[in-house]
């Protein structure tokens, strides 16, 4: 609270970036937020930003009508405020400066959020996730792979987790030669093992080889991971960066594997470029959004020149290659970029994610992250700009991780258990450092901070409203018929999302959600089921039969033809399918025609025409599309038709 000259001014206007509309409230300065609370005492809007959500701030020259502060935030949201005073306005952004750049882990809100949980809930919030259970679930250890001790102090390698996973002919001497030849000391480890091929994907960083340098311990090490599957005499190296980047670290001592050096690999670059370019593209692209008045073309050429799907497109890519080359090929992998943190967590992730159903499920994806970014040491202070640092190691590889599995979720709607929501939510907490789990850049920093013991777990808030984030078209199912997700990286199937970068600008979104009327309707059929064996219950409990409408219901619905199987709904027939269709159809017709007749019998009616069921809105769905004989001259009298129970009958 010392850094807040002043904690509340009043007659303060929030600008719509968009419409340019305004309106006047009160704004609040607290120790961890910034509250603007709407005058309007009927339907008073509030909005609270985190301090630490705040990535700039500006105070723009005074004008007629006060002084602007706009606020551009993490999270995508962008406020225009405009104060009255100017010393009120510089008093606030004083306050706002000191508070959005703490420069230590104590001041972030994390060490002061208390969810009114005690220690026994806290402490089960951050055991939700094993990472021991996780590898025992892809069949490890095994006859191949085994569990080493090697890093469990933390000698070899300080930004990797204590328990990793390397070939059983691996020997420490081994691993000790191979950590001292790579970048960081990240020497080759398993992250993922594809138990159907017994393919394995491994990480690791760029080997110090420099133009001519080799190291006798790696390549056993990439040998000994080779010889884990014999399915294929071969494994793939992959280097996320593009060979000029690749052949440019080779002037540092650094670079990429020989083939020559090393038996039995096949080397391939993916081209994703580094975290500068990233950072730069999402700035060109939020510029471009947060632009007003932009034409058709303008809005997008200035989408295409950020260059944003361009690298997004790369990641999944890369992430294709790697499946395919597991699946498909029965190939173990090796993925590097320069120090394995960046590029290789997103290619490993997202690959695990196309081959592995479990991790697109709500607690699978827990997983995956904690596995792929939080152990394996992504520098999240960093990239995601936690403390007063250098702003050159700020870059949203995170963010593209989670628009890349949108991108997903869009060409497979079916295949994950979560909506789109769930990753907006993820990437607001990654950011707004209200939780333990991405602090810091590494496990053991974590530890030194003692997070489990002074914070709390996100994991644990996110499965207890979990509800809010189901996806109500996903199929368990299809996790069997198609646990490989095979998406097309053509370019028109990637899209700009809207609801991550413009979800706080409620006019941008559709005035309609196909989500929540999904949502809406599966919620009154839950209710209706409940009602019908409430029903239910109450007639067995007064002894009263089933009921013959009931049995006429279900009767029709059995005899009911199957429609066509076009590829587009009401397509016509060929002559073929529909003569096919007309003999499939000739017994239940008859059927049901036998039935009708018994029912005539028993109620002692007599008719002298018969009667058809005849289902849907268009002779070609029913085989009618071509007549053998043609009609008579004769005018037939009017048909007489009524509806039961939803089907059509036509009496002749």
């Amino acid at each position: 609270m010392e850094h807040i000259r002043t904690p509340k001014v009043e007659q303060v206007k929030l600008v719509d970036r968009l419409s340019n509309k305004a309106v006047t409230g009160t704004l609040h300065l607290t120790a961890t937020h910034l509250i603007f609370v709407e005058s309007n005492s009927t339907s008073a809007q509030e909005i609270w930003i985190l301090h630490h959500h705040i990535a700039s701030v500006e105070k723009l020259p005074l004008t007629t009508s006060g002084c602007p502060l706009v606020i551009q935030c993490r999270n995508f949201r962008a406020v225009h405020f405009v104060v009255g005073r100017e010393r009120d306005c510089h008093d606030v952004y004083s306050s706002l400066l000191r508070l959005l750049r703490p420069v230590s882990y104590e001041e972030l809100y994390a060490f002061s959020y208390n969810p009114k949980q005690n220690d026994q809930q806290r402490e089960e919030g951050w055991q939700l996730i094993d990472l021991g259970a996780e590898f025992e679930r892809m069949g490890v250890p095994c006859d191949q792979w085994q569990l080493t001790d090697v890093n469990r102090e933390y000698k070899v390698c300080d930004t990797y987790p204590r328990d990793l996973y390397v070939p059983i002919t691996a020997s420490k001497p081994i691993i000790m030669g191979s950590s001292k030849f790579r970048s960081k000391g990240r020497f080759p480890v398993l992250t993922y093992f594809y138990q159907e091929k017994k393919s394995a994907m491994c990480r690791c960083s760029q080997p110090l080889s420099g133009f001519s340098a080799r190291c006798l311990e790696d390549e056993h090490m990439l040998q000994a991971i080779s010889k884990t599957n014999h399915n294929c005499r071969f494994i793939y190296v992959m280097d996320t960066r593009p060979k000029l980047n690749a052949l440019a670290n080779r002037a540092a001592g650094k670079g990429y594997e020989n083939e020559d050096n090393y038996s039995n690999i096949r080397f391939q670059f993916v081209g994703i470029e580094n975290i500068h370019i990233m950072r730069a593209s999402l700035q060109k692209l939020l510029e471009v959004v947060g632009t007003r008045s932009l034409s058709f073309s303008e809005y997008l050429v200035g989408l295409e020149s950020s260059g944003w799907l361009r690298h997004i497109k790369a990641v999944v890519d890369a992430a294709v290659f790697l499946m395919k080359a597991m699946t498909v090929e029965g190939a173990s992998v090796l993925v590097h970029c320069s120090d394995g943190w960046d590029r290789t967590a997103q290619v490993c992730s997202l690959g695990a994610l196309l081959m592995d159903p479990y991790y697109r499920t709500i607690k699978g994806f827990m997983v995956l992250i904690e596995k792929d970014w939080i152990s394996f040491g992504h520098k999240f202070a960093d990239r995601c700009d936690q403390l007063d640092g250098d702003p050159k190691e700020v870059s949203p590889v995170f963010t593209q991780f989670l628009e890349c599995v949108w991108q997903l979720t869009e060409q497979f709607p079916q295949a994950f258990q979560f909506s789109e929501w769930f990753l907006i939510q993820i990437h607001e907490h990654v950011h707004s450092c209200q939780f333990g789990n991405f602090l810091g850049n590494c496990q053991r920093q974590r530890e030194d901070l003692h997070l489990k013991q002074k914070t709390y777990s996100l994991w644990a808030h996110l499965l207890s409203e979990q509800q809010n984030y189901l996806n109500p078209l996903y199929d368990p199912i299809s996790a069997e018929t198609q646990p490989v997700l095979e998406p097309s990286t053509q370019p028109f199937h990637f899209r700009f999302w809207r609801n991550m970068y413009h979800q706080f600008d409620r006019s941008m979104h559709p005035r309609q959600s196909i989500l929540k009327q999904v949502l809406t309707l599966r919620e009154n059929s839950r209710e209706l089921e409940n009602t019908i064996r409430s029903l239910q219950s109450k007639l067995q409990k007064y002894g009263v039969a089933v009921s013959p409408l009931e049995l006429r219901t279900a009767h029709r619905e059995r005899t009911l033809p199957a429609r066509p199987r076009s590829l587009i709904l009401g397509a016509p027939l060929s002559r073929k399918e529909a003569q096919q269709q007309q003999e499939d159809d000739e017994p239940v017709v008859e059927a049901e025609e036998a039935q009708e007749e018994e029912d005539e019998e028993d109620s002692g009616l007599s008719r002298s025409c018969s009667e058809r069921t005849v289902e849907g809105s268009s002779g070609t769905e029913n085989g009618y599309a071509e007549l053998e004989e043609p009609f008579s001259s004769a005018k037939a009298e009017p048909a007489v038709v009524s509806l039961e129970f939803g089907v059509a009958r036509m009496t002749c």
